[in-house]
C-alpha cells in the first residue's frame, strides 16, 4: 500500500498555491485594486493559504480514511 510523503504534500501545496495565488491576483487586478494592494494580497494569499493547505493535506493523509481502498499486491 502506498502512502503519501510529506515531500509530495509539500510539492502539491507549492504548485497549487502558485496557481491559486495568481488567480487571486488576477481577480484583484480585474476589480481595480492598486498595484501595492495587489502585491500585498498576492503575498498574504500565497503564504497563509500555503500553510493551511499543507496542514489540510497532512490531516487527510494521516487521519481521514474516506474513499481509500486496499490494494492487493498480487
Amino acid at each position: 500500500m502506498q502512502s503519501e510523503t510529506r515531500t509530495r504534500s509539500l510539492m502539491k501545496a507549492i504548485s497549487w498555491r502558485i496557481i491559486a495565488s495568481v488567480t487571486t491576483t488576477l481577480i484583484a487586478f480585474y476589480f481595480g485594486l492598486p498595484a501595492k494592494a495587489i502585491g500585498l494580497v498576492f503575498f498574504a494569499d500565497l503564504i497563509i493559504k500555503f500553510f493551511l493547505y499543507f496542514v489540510h493535506e497532512r490531516i487527510w493523509v494521516n487521519y481521514i480514511k474516506i474513499g481509500l481502498s486496499k490494494k492487493n499486491d498480487g
